[in-house]
């Protein structure tokens, strides 16, 4: 068989492995479980242990049905703004503090009074909030270094810590237009050498370690290579590749994603951006939604009235649905009503005026980012529950003047197999 390229996708519920081919054709994909994390108001955290094993059960499965004996590359992708402090010998001093995480709210104050307003740094539950917390803790006595989740599995598959990527860096504090850890973060008295060393997302180095080589039915030869975030790997997954490609997230919130040329930041709406090799994936995140739905029609009613859609026939009314007051992209307004009305006595009618409205709020969102610099829209894969809803479909493609498919695939460790095929030597 010819080489093949492993990647591992550190999810919340669970480690998930995919092997493909040097043409990107899956040849399996196995899954672990994981246990909750452990829960204490805004402290969420979970023993890193638990990674490893899941890890290594994963692969583990991939061997019972492929030969490894091929693998070339392998990558790692992990829940974004997952921080642990480890030794020198890589072994874990502290909790993994997980992506969701906000116990860090007096730190978040500090990063906030220091950090320029488009850094990913920003808020109680970014890595660098995390990393002061444990430094004000006294966690970092005998700590060599501050780790995401994908590092510290890449790493202990390679036998070698310290290794990040461009992805994972940002909500620690990395700069990714200069690409360098900048000097405001010395103001707020960050230890430069726990900081790791940043890698472009894909680039191979190290080779596996031989004593878990075995274990895996790995070749010693198979190299690791930087991984990236969850987020990011999914987006890889779809497989968009050019600037004006979009990826669109249908799931409780509408969350947009385009390949640009040029990074994109607007803190105020929470618009930031990550370097993608030589483009950037600008995104944005609107409160309508999913969830915005559901305050008007359960699942079940959902599907009981798509059938009735008439996504030829537009409605006119001009609607911006939300669960809630309050929006933050394409519109920054914490205290905005949503407008569901007039209200038409049919509820098909009523079904489609709120997915037009959703529709408009994207379309809305793709030229809030060409205002901000981003390339016109190109074409839009839809990802999430919501991409399945064909009527939805032919709406928002009216909306959005532009090809709307559905990706063929979304899982995130196959995101990171790809970003190990397309990896190189460093």
């Amino acid at each position: 068989m010819a080489g093949l390229f492993l990647g591992i996708d550190v999810g919340t519920g669970g480690v998930r492995a995919c092997a493909i081919d040097a043409h990107g054709k899956i040849r399996s994909m196995e899954s672990t479980p994981l246990p909750p994390p452990r829960q204490d108001g805004n402290a969420i955290d979970q023993d890193p242990e638990l990674w490893w094993q899941a890890t290594i059960a994963a692969i583990g499965k991939l061997a019972g049905k492929i030969d490894l004996t091929n693998v070339e590359r392998i990558s790692v992708d992990g829940t974004s703004g997952t921080l642990l402090l480890i030794d020198a010998d890589g072994r874990p001093r502290t909790p993994g503090l997980m992506y969701n995480d906000a116990r860090a709210a007096a730190e978040a104050a500090r990063i906030a009074a220091a950090a320029p307003a488009e850094s990913g740094a920003h808020g109680a539950s970014s890595a660098l909030a995390k990393l002061l917390h444990l430094l004000n803790r006294g966690a970092a006595d005998g700590a060599r270094l501050a780790v995401h989740q994908a590092d510290w599995i890449a790493g202990r598959l390679a036998g070698q810590h310290g290794i990040s990527d461009e992805n994972n860096v940002l909500k620690l504090g990395y700069d990714p237009v200069t690409q360098t850890w900048p000097a405001w973060l010395d103001h707020l008295d960050v230890p430069r050498k726990l900081l790791p060393k940043v890698l472009v997302p894909g680039t191979t180095f190290a080779e596996i370690d031989p004593t878990i080589a075995a274990s895996l039915g790995l070749p010693s030869s198979a190299r690791i290579a930087a991984g990236t975030t969850d987020g990011v790997a999914a987006f890889i997954a779809t497989r968009a590749d050019t600037p004006g490609d979009a990826v669109t997230s249908l799931g409780t919130t509408l969350v947009v994603k385009l390949l640009a040329t040029r990074p994109i930041f607007a803190a105020s709406q929470g618009v930031y951006s990550h370097r993608l090799g030589d483009s950037w994936l600008a995104g944005g995140a609107s409160n309508t939604g999913g969830g915005a739905l559901l305050a008007h029609f359960s699942a079940a009613d959902m599907e009981r009235l798509t059938p009735e859609l008439r996504p030829e026939v537009p409605t006119g009314l001009d609607y911006y649905p939300l669960a809630k007051p309050g929006e933050r992209f394409p519109i920054a307004d914490p205290a905005m009503p949503p407008r569901v009305t007039p209200r038409p006595p049919e509820d098909h009618r009523f079904f489609q005026a709120l997915l037009e409205g959703i529709a408009s709020v994207e379309a809305l969102a793709y030229r809030q980012l060409s205002n901000l610099g981003a390339p016109p829209l190109r074409r839009v894969i839809s990802i999430g529950g919501g991409a399945k809803n064909e009527a939805w479909t032919k709406i928002r493609h009216r909306a959005l003047g532009v090809p709307v498919t559905v990706a063929e695939q979304t899982e995130a460790s196959y995101g990171a197999a790809l970003l190990a095929l397309r990896g190189g030597p460093a």
